[in-house]
Order: C-alpha cells, then structure tokens, then sequence
C-alpha cells in the first residue's frame, strides 16, 4: 500500500477567491496585480496548508485579502488541466464570495494591489482565471435566481429600487420594475421599515430589510427568486 503512493507523483494545491462585490450600480469581481512592468491581474489565491481543510484555507485567503470573515463563500470547481501554471503542475480549487464592498473599503490592505473591476470590463488575467470567473458568474446567476443569496451584496437596509439595480446588474438586463417588486415582496423576506431613503425622489422609498430567521430558512430552498430567470443570457 505504501509502495503505491511513492509511486505517485506529487502535484500542488492552490485555492483561488473569486470575490463579488456590488457598488450600487455595478457587480464587480476583486482582482490584485502580477508583475510590474505588464499589466496583469489575478484572482486572490494561495496553498493549501497542511492542517487546513480547504474551507479553512479558502477562508484564510479571503480574511488575508479583505479583513472579513463570517461572509458566503461556496466552493466552485477544481480546475486542473495539466499546462494551466507553466511553472509547476498545479490543481486549483475555485471558490466564490459575496461582500459587501463597503464593508472591505475599511479594512483594506494595500500590500496586494488590490482593485475591483467590473465584470463586464475585466483587464487581463493570469493562466485559466477568466475561465475562472466566467463560471462564478454563471453559478451565482443560478444561485440568485433560486436562493435569496444576493442580499449578501447589500447594505442592512435598502430599497427596492437599489434591490433591483442589484439584480440588474447581476443578469446583465432590466427588470421590469412592478413585476421584480411583485416577485420580491410575495416571498415575504423582506420587512419594511419606517424610513425612507432621501434625495432620490420626491417621496423617497421606504427602506427594507431581510428577516434574518426566513433568510436562514429560505437560503436552502428553491424559491425561483426571479421571474423567467431561464431565459436571461
């Protein structure tokens, strides 16, 4: 039995963060800088420890490059195609988060280059993370399409209308505005509360925010959070 793993060949195990992040107006990913001279970016990483699992490491690398904990993190995929680092033989282990950007801007370092982008405007990235982050974007679309995850992105409270910008800007489209209202408030997710955000509008919108004991309930269960979300490209 032990002859058998000699005779194996050893690989590394890298985790890379694919981190989300919403501005008000735009879903952007977190990037750091490669180099000095070309400008490339990538996608926050690191190895795996020898007393880490690799949620603990994915964790790890996330607080090394934010500062927060407690935030949704999923595992995404295992890429491992066998030229994907030309240096050495690397399996990478994809994971995806959602923070709240405002939460970040006060605990950031500066020591990784850190930046976010938008995902529809991302400058060129370092081996297979593209790839990377073309499938978070299409996990998190499916996700916030059956969970309520994407409240993750937001303030404690918010409005509707700041509500819709959120999934505007995740599918790449525009809601129509009393039917994403309709679909959002019939979960019964949401409390209103009795303040109301100013400067916007004459009346101003009523702010909301989640019950914490329905999300808990809910964040399991398929809700098809959006309407007709198949047919979004």
């Amino acid at each position: 039995m032990v002859e058998q793993y000699k005779q194996q060949h050893p690989y590394l195990l890298a985790l890379d963060s694919i981190i989300f992040g919403f501005d008000g107006e735009r879903l952007k990913v977190l990037l750091v800088k490669r180099g000095v001279e070309e400008e490339t970016w990538s996608l926050m990483g690191g190895w795996l420890q020898p007393d880490e699992s690799l949620e603990q490491a994915a964790a790890r690398i996330l607080f090394d490059l934010t500062g927060l904990t407690n935030v949704y993190l999923e595992q995404l995929y295992a890429f491992g195609e066998p030229h994907r680092d030309p240096i050495v033989r690397t399996i990478s282990v994809a994971y995806f988060s959602l923070v709240k950007i405002a939460d970040y801007e006060s605990t950031i370092s500066e020591q990784f280059q850190a930046r976010w982008f938008s995902i529809y405007d991302l400058p060129p990235l370092l081996f297979d993370h593209g790839d990377m982050v073309d499938l978070a974007i299409k996990r998190l679309r499916y996700k916030a399409a059956q969970h309520p995850i994407g409240f993750e992105l937001l303030p404690e409270k918010f409005t509707l209308p700041q509500l819709k910008k959120l999934y505007d800007a995740i599918y790449n489209t525009d809601f129509d505005k009393r039917n994403f209202s309709r679909k959002i408030l019939s979960t019964n997710l949401l409390i209103k509360l009795d303040e109301k955000q100013k400067g916007f509008s004459r009346k101003g919108a009523y702010y909301y925010q989640v019950d914490s004991i329905k999300y808990q309930q809910l964040t399991s269960s398929f809700l098809n959070f959006i309407p007709n979300s198949e047919a979004i490209p």
